[in-house]
This record gives structure tokens, C-alpha cells and sequence, in this order.
């Protein structure tokens, strides 16, 4: 099967010529068309009507080009009816899942092949277990599987590791050939390939293993192979037996199909077709339809396997392919020669494009592709402004203005952060901690007149989220939309970092500290000591304030040893609980349950026709250079420190960007739960009339609270 679709579909167009109807067909090579000239004057000769008349194109994706398409009718198979399934098989006796397959040795039925090489790795790209820096997949194979054969690829640049485990016929000759040549070219030797223990997981059809074992096949090779010795790998990181390959297969791969344009009557061509085989797909028929010996080469037109041509109701290509299908090769899509140069990126300060030169040259000097190139705009949405319009191409944002930039823009995540180390939730929690106190265990329901520590104003887990939850349960109740005083009312004292305060209310920054020398206090930058998650948490630490509003890992990060700094270094974890919104108390690694929000992780986005993977190859590529805050090449991803500044680029509490996976829209990224809150946030914003004169913009009740964009907060 040739590219990375179902490549050897046939497009078909009409057009109404002077003589009458005439059904135009693409063929995609000369032995192709040379077979459709044939077609084309035994129907003739037998007064098959509308006439037919050859096409021929470059390649199937010229033919594509030529029309649009829409599936008509599928090819019946001999075997399998309309459909065959792609399958990763492994020794029963090893101990290997879909996840699991990094480093190991693979054995693949040729290099483009749909099942041996497509849909595997169409789907490892799709699911985010395989990046692909500058849509280079073969670099990207060769450095994922720890040696490979792929019959076909001894011509590219990474034949040494695709194939290294390829071994040629008995004398030697034909190594990693796409011919027989290659022992382990094909079905039956990308199997072999496994069967013999070079390689550990095999891509092959799901029949493979039955035709090859239990004294099914005739080389010596396979006499004493049984099937109960294979299993299957299947997509929820399970096993299963290989005669379970209908529910445990990486993709149904749908039959070859004749396609063509939605304003084409389908009935008409079936007649046609349908009037052909019944006259042609006979032995001894003086054309065959269905057979491709006579021209040299194999399935010109149709697959010599077919039986039948029969007309389908299903007239979507997206219905037709199948969805795990449709996955696989939305991963092979990323196209080098259409790769851009640069991959702008949106900054919002100094500090920021600061960084962001910085990672440009990093990048650079490491040749990582596309190249960053940096341009600054006003705010948030000034960036999607800009993102839609294709003067920029990237910009991380966090949950609202994700929201936003979907909604109004129509921009996509094209990857992700990771909070802490083996967790994909692409999600944080944001949490309420205390001391363990015996003596004074107040509830979340008694925070009247305690001392608050915020990380700044306008900060998700520190402001939006708490403030919000005090607001619903009716103990903050703003008289004119005034949050600001209503929160200095409700607690005796916060330290609530905040820039360009205005009309401030004095408590709001009762307990901040500033810097060293208590310069600077209450600003909303690392020279106040009490700003960002990690100050909000010393806050309480150093007894300022009795309960501090951060994130879930802001207690982890910060004590038994994570910080060193002189504040933190004696901390225990053990000596912190949660407040719960049912009045209870929890345990710091009991988050999941005792929480007041889960809030969405920061998302780089991007327009819609970005190439995501190519985002995120070029992201995971980079971190795994820069990504650890101890690494010796120069510049840290994930730590913002260098630049006095907090969360520039990525949130400096990232371990990790991450790969969207099915998460593909901001919809999807954001969650029901989330995007629901949301938009009940939204419905309830406070008029002009209450604003102070600092305010340019009206403010939320609920979070979102206090124009965060305005102060150009963005935690």
C-alpha cells in the first residue's frame, strides 16, 4: 500500500463532454494507466455506458488534488471482508505494553507500508509517545526504537538503526531490501523477525500470527511456532491473546475504496463498475479487472485480492476510515517541505523577551527546528488578536484566556505542562494549607478574620479560585462589585502581591515583607518575599499569615528537603493539612479529594492549521536538553529566575511539556467540569458603576476576578 493514507484509493470525476457522459479515472503510475486503457476499451467494446476515460497523475495525493473526495464503495477483500486490523504482537513471554515499547526492537513490514509502518507510528506520534522534530519521522523512529528493521530504508539517512536488525537471505544479499530478498521483509518476515528474537514487538496483520504457527507454514523457519506463545498489545496498555485482535489492535485498517466528488451520482458509477465486473472479473475474461499479472506489478486499480465490488451507505471518508485509523494518520501528517522557518512566539514583558532571546539562540545553537523567533504584543488577547491573524504562531496561556482564545479566536493547544513527575492529568489542584494545629484546627467555614497569604492578585489558585469559592458560599458578599474591600473585610490581614495598585485597601498588604532590605513590599514580582505560590507558602511558614492559597505540589516543592533555601529547609510536609469545602481537614497528599478547584494546566496555542506535532517535537526535543533546571547547556525552559521575573514562557513549576494527545481542542483541554464554572463566571459580571478609578475593565464576582490582564498578572 503506497503513502500514508489509503493510497491506492481511485478518484473518479464526471464532466458532461459534447458526445454525453463520460467518467474520468486517475491512474497514479504507466503500468496503472496503461491497465485503465485496457479497462477503458473492453467496456467499450462491450457497451458499458458512460464512457471512461484515463487520467493519469503523478502520484495518488496529485489525484486528491484534482478533486474533492468522497468515499463511494469499498473493495471487498477475501479475507476480511471490507477491513483488516493492524496489530503489535509480542512474545507471550516478555513484558512489554503499548507504553513501554521506547528502546526496544522493532520489526516493521517495509518502510510505508500501511500496517508495518503507518499506523504504528502514526499512532505513537498522534498519542504523544513519539515526537517528531521538524516532521523528520525517520530521525524520530530510528532514536525511538532501540533498533529496527524496516525493509526499504537502507536509502534514507537512518539505515544503521532502521536497519540493524534486518539480515537479508541466506547468502547475505538484499539487507533491509523491500523485496523478498529480506528475511524479514513482508507480514510473514516482520513476524519472523520477532519469532527468531531479533526484534521484540512486530507490526503485522492481524491473521499474521494464526497463518505462521501451529504448523500453518511451510518454511522451516516456523514449524514449531504456536500461536499461544504471542499476544497482542492493545491500546489500553492491556494484552490480549492474538485470536482477540478484534478488540485489541492499533487500528481497523478500512478496504480500498473508490471515491468521488459529493456532487457525483454514486448510483451511476456503481452501475458502471458493477456492469464491468460482472463481464471482467472472470478467468476467462479478455480483460481482468481484478488481476494485475499481465502489467508486471501488483493492485493497479483495484488489489488483486478483490472478489467484489459493493456499494457502502457510509459517505464520509472520516465514517469510512474509522476513528482509531483516522488518529493514526493524523500523526503522519507533519510534511518537512511545508514546515515553516520560525515558529513565532507571543511575549508579554521585558523579562520575557528576555527569556525568550535567550531560548532562540539555545534552540539555534542546538539546531532544533523550527527556528524561535520572538515578538512582544500588549496583552493575552492582543496575542490571540495576532495568532489569528498569522503574524505570530505561539503563546502559553492559562485557563481563561485558553478559554478565550478558543471560543473567539478559534485556537487549538498544541502542548501542554506537567506539574509533577508521572502525572498526565495536564491539571492542578488548587488547595487551602494550614498548619497542624490541635489547638486552633479552624475549617474552611471559620476563615473570618484569620490572616490570608495569596501569591497575587489575579492568580488562579492564589486570588480567582479562593475568592470564588468564598463569594459562592456567601461568606464574601461585594457590595458594588467592590471584591478588593469586601476580602480586606473578610480576613484580618493578606499579603496579596499585586502591580499599579490604585486604590489598594492597606490590609491587603498587611503581611507582606518585601525584599532583604523591606524595600518593595506588596509588589507583585520575586522582590516581595511572600509573591508567587512558593512565598504565599512561606508566608504561612513563617507564621505571617494562618492559611496560604496555592497549588497541590506548592507544599511538596518546598519541604523535606526540595528547598534549601534557609526558610525552607527544616519544612516537613507532615507538619501541613488541607481545608476541604465539607469542613474537614486532610492530609497535603490527599489533594484529589480536598480541594477547591481542578484547574487546567497552562497550554501553548496555536492556530488551527499549526502543525501541533511539530510544536511539541521541537518542545520535547528542547527539554530534553534544557528542560532540567541542573542542565550544563546553558539555558533552563522551566525556571525563570535568572530574569527576576516568575513563570515567563512556561510556568517555572513545569517539569515537563506534554503532547495534547486526544485533548486536541480548548474544549477538550479545559474539561466540562472547568469550562462550565467558567461560563458561570461570565454570566455574572458586575457593571461599570461599582468600578474603582484604577479599574479599565469591569470585574468578575466569581474567578476571574479583578482584570487580571490589566496588571498584567499571569500565574
Amino acid at each position: 500500500m503506497r503513502g500514508p493514507t489509503v493510497a491506492l484509493w481511485l478518484f473518479l470525476a464526471l464532466r458532461t463532454a459534447l458526445s454525453g457522459m463520460e467518467v474520468r479515472w486517475c491512474s497514479t503510475s504507466d503500468p496503472e494507466q496503461q491497465k485503465c486503457s485496457d479497462m477503458s476499451n473492453a467496456f467499450q467494446g462491450a457497451g458499458i455506458q458512460p464512457s471512461l476515460r484515463c487520467v493519469q497523475g503523478t502520484s495518488a495525493d496529485h489525484c486528491i488534488q484534482l478533486i474533492t473526495v468522497s468515499p463511494l464503495l469499498p473493495l471487498c477483500h477475501l479475507q476480511v471482508g471490507t477491513s483488516y486490523y493492524a496489530v503489535a504482537v509480542v512474545k507471550r513471554s516478555s513484558n512489554l505494553t503499548i507504553t513501554t515499547l521506547k528502546g526496544v526492537k522493532s520489526c516493521h513490514t517495509g518502510i510505508n507500508r500501511t500496517v508495518g509502518w503507518n499506523v504504528p507510528v502514526g499512532y505513537l506520534v498522534e498519542s504523544g509517545s513519539l515526537s517528531v522534530m521538524g516532521c523528520d519521522v525517520l530521525r524520530a523512529v530510528s532514536e525511538y526504537f532501540g533498533g529496527s528493521c524496516v525493509p526499504g530504508a537502507g536509502e534514507t539517512s537512518y539505515s544503521k538503526s532502521l536497519c540493524r536488525l534486518c539480515r537479508g537471505n541466506a547468502a547475505g544479499e538484499g539487507v533491509c531490501d523491500k523485496s523478498p530478498l529480506e528475511r524479514y521483509y513482508d507480514y510473514s518476515g516482520a513476524f519472523r523477525c520477532l519469532a527468531e528474537g531479533a526484534g521484540d514487538v512486530a507490526f503485522v496483520k492481524h491473521s499474521t500470527v494464526l497463518e505462521n504457527t501451529d504448523g500453518k507454514t511451510l518454511p522451516s523457519w516456523g514449524q514449531e511456532l504456536l500461536s499461544q506463545d504471542f499476544q497482542l498489545l492493545c491500546l489500553d496498555g492491556s494484552r490480549a491473546d492474538v485470536t482477540e485482535w478484534r478488540h485489541c489492535h492499533l487500528a481497523r485498517v478500512p478496504a480500498h475504496a473508490v471515491v468521488v466528488r459529493a456532487d457525483t451520482d454514486g448510483g451511476l458509477i456503481f452501475r458502471l463498475l458493477n456492469e464491468g465486473q460482472r463481464l471482467f472479473s472472470h478467468e476467462n475474461s479478455s480483460f481482468q479487472m481484478f488481476s494485475s499479472e499481465a502489467y508486471g506489478q501488483k493492485n493497479l486499480l483495484f488489489k488483486d485480492a478483490t472478489s467484489e465490488l459493493v456499494p457502502i451507505a457510509t459517505q464520509t471518508y472520516e465514517a469510512w476510515l474509522g476513528p482509531e485509523y483516522l488518529r493514526a494518520m493524523k500523526g503522519l501528517l507533519c510534511d518537512s517541505n511545508r514546515l515553516p522557518r520560525y515558529l513565532h512566539w507571543c511575549v508579554l514583558s521585558t523579562p520575557e523577551i528576555q527569556k525568550c532571546g535567550d531560548m532562540a539562540v539555545a534552540f539555534s545553537r542546538q539546531r532544533l527546528r523550527p527556528e524561535i523567533q520572538c515578538v512582544s504584543a500588549e496583552s493575552p488577547q492582543h496575542c490571540m488578536e495576532r495568532i489569528q491573524a498569522g503574524q505570530i504562531d505561539a503563546v502559553t496561556l492559562r485557563g481563561e484566556d485558553i478559554y478565550t482564545a478558543g471560543k473567539a479566536y478559534g485556537l487549538v493547544p498544541a502542548a501542554g505542562e506537567q506539574y509533577a513527575p508521572e502525572d498526565r492529568s495536564n491539571s492542578y489542584f488548587v488547595v487551602a494549607v494550614v498548619k497542624r494545629n490541635s489547638s486552633d484546627a479552624f475549617s474552611l467555614n471559620e476563615l473570618r478574620g484569620k490572616r490570608s497569604c495569596h501569591s497575587a492578585l489575579g492568580s488562579p489558585a492564589g486570588w480567582d479560585i479562593p475568592v470564588g469559592a468564598l463569594v459562592r458560599r456567601g461568606f464574601l458578599q461585594p457590595r458594588d462589585c467592590d471584591v478588593l474591600t469586601a476580602v480586606s473585610e473578610f480576613f484580618s490581614a493578606s499579603c496579596v502581591p499585586v502591580n499599579n495598585p490604585g486604590r489598594y485597601p492597606s490590609s491587603l498588604c498587611a503581611l507582606c515583607v518585601g525584599d532583604e532590605q523591606g524595600r518593595n513590599k506588596c509588589v507583585g514580582n520575586s522582590q516581595e518575599r511572600y509573591f508567587g505560590y512558593r512565598g504565599a507558602f512561606r508566608c504561612l511558614a513563617e507564621n505571617a499569615g494562618d492559611v496560604a492559597f496555592v497549588k497541590h505540589t506548592t507544599v511538596f516543592d518546598n519541604t523535606d528537603g526540595h528547598n534549601s533555601e534557609p526558610w525552607a529547609a527544616e519544612l516537613r510536609s507532615e507538619d501541613y493539612e488541607l481545608l476541604c469545602p465539607n469542613g474537614a481537614r486532610a492530609e497535603v497528599f490527599q489533594f484529589k479529594d480536598c480541594n477547591l478547584a481542578q484547574m487546567p494546566a497552562h497550554a501553548v496555542m496555536v492556530r488551527p492549521d499549526t502543525n501541533i506535532f511539530a510544536v511539541y517535537g521541537l518542545l520535547d526535543k528542547a527539554q530534553g536538553l534544557f528542560g532540567d533546571d541542573h542542565n550544563k547547556n546553558g539555558f533552563k525552559m522551566f525556571d525563570s529566575s535568572d530574569y527576576h521575573g516568575q513563570d515567563l514562557l512556561f510556568k517555572d513549576a513545569t517539569v515537563r511539556a506534554e503532547p495534547v494527545r486526544e485533548k486536541t481542542t480548548y474544549l477538550e483541554w479545559l474539561g466540562p467540569d472547568y469550562v462550565a464554572a467558567l461560563e458561570g463566571m461570565l454570566a455574572q459580571q458586575c457593571s461599570r458603576a461599582g468600578l474603582t478609578a484604577s479599574s479599565a475593565s469591569p470585574l468578575l464576582l466569581l474567578p476571574l476576578a479583578l482584570a487580571a490582564g490589566r496588571l498584567q498578572l499571569s500565574l
